[in-house]
């Protein structure tokens, strides 16, 4: 069975042409080689930044290095709600399809901020803003046999915990690691919930997840600004995968055909570090049905989307 390889690689995308996918935060890291794999199996890629200077040399140098790729670029901030709106209403004008939607964009690890909508930056960007994307684009997920939504997490799920009563940390106990695990543990919560109101409605689509170990995107790199820890840095990522490695789990996660809804997807190795892409367990408050129901409830609520027509079951 294709699902017990331990040696998955790009050349095992198959085809993709004729299909029309969405990589949130493309311009570099995960999403730029996750887009990239995509393109060269022949799907057409929207590749999402929050800049038009970054969409302007990132489809530049794609278009140079890849003749013939299918590819557009649009701008969507995440961690804006009226911007995940408006990309939207673009690509709707654009497309009448989607197969493959990666929320792959995130944040890591940042110090205490707020989003323009007030929530909690890395909740709100990782999560409340692919919540509000997946949302949006439900009705072409759904118009599109075998559709997939592919949620990135990481094994920082196991640090996080929903504290539904101050679930932006206003408290006063922020802390950017308890923040991100919190954010990559309600990736798993949204992904499992999103299989399980799929099934209810009879749509014929996926939701599946996947981690990239650890991987030199740059995402981590602010960490290492204060001077005392400046050091530590090459001590840190030396023996870390590369970008190309790390979106793997992602693309097996998007491509793979015996995939099923509410699988999840990370490397092999220890610790799940490194390694090809394999199925992989995540931790038991991942798989909480009262914590998904619960923050499904309140990323309705906090987003204004609503999710209301799969609720009603077509079978």
């Amino acid at each position: 069975m294709m699902n017990a390889r331990t040696d998955w690689t790009e050349a095992n995308l198959g085809d993709l042409t004729g299909k029309v996918a969405i990589v949130t935060g493309a311009n570099s890291g995960l999403g730029l080689e996750t887009s990239r794999a995509l393109l060269k199996a022949g799907a057409h890629v929207v590749m999402t930044m929050r800049s038009e200077a970054k969409a302007a040399s990132t489809a530049a140098a794609l278009t140079a290095e890849l003749d013939g790729a299918s590819l557009e670029t649009m701008l969507l901030d995440l961690a804006d709600l009226e911007s995940v709106r408006r990309f939207s209403e673009m690509f709707h004008g654009k497309h009448s399809r989607l197969d493959l939607l990666i929320n792959n964009a995130g944040i890591m690890m940042t110090d205490a901020q707020l989003t323009i909508d007030g929530f909690e930056s890395q909740l709100g960007t990782n999560h409340l803003g692919h919540f509000a994307l997946t949302g949006h684009l439900l009705d072409l997920i759904r118009a599109t046999p075998g559709a997939r939504v592919v949620s990135l997490s990481s094994v920082a799920h196991r640090w996080g915990f929903m504290e539904f009563g101050d679930l932006m940390f206003l408290n006063g106990s922020y802390t950017p690691r308890a923040a991100y695990g919190r954010s990559k543990l309600a990736n798993l919560l949204f992904a499992y919930e999103l299989q399980r109101l799929f099934d209810t409605a009879g749509v014929d689509a996926i939701s599946v997840a996947a981690h990239p170990g650890t991987a030199g995107t740059g995402l981590a790199d602010h960490l290492f600004n204060r001077w005392y820890l400046r050091p530590l840095k090459p001590l840190v990522f030396l023996g870390i995968q590369t970008p190309k490695q790390g979106a793997r789990p992602s693309l097996r996660a998007a491509t793979d055909p015996l995939a099923k809804g509410g699988d999840f997807f990370g490397p092999g190795g220890r610790k799940e570090y490194r390694g090809a892409p394999v199925l992989v367990e995540s931790n038991a408050a991942s798989h909480s049905e009262v914590d998904a129901r619960k923050l499904w409830v309140e990323s309705e609520r906090l987003t204004g989307v609503n999710y209301e027509s799969l609720r009603t079951s077509t079978k």
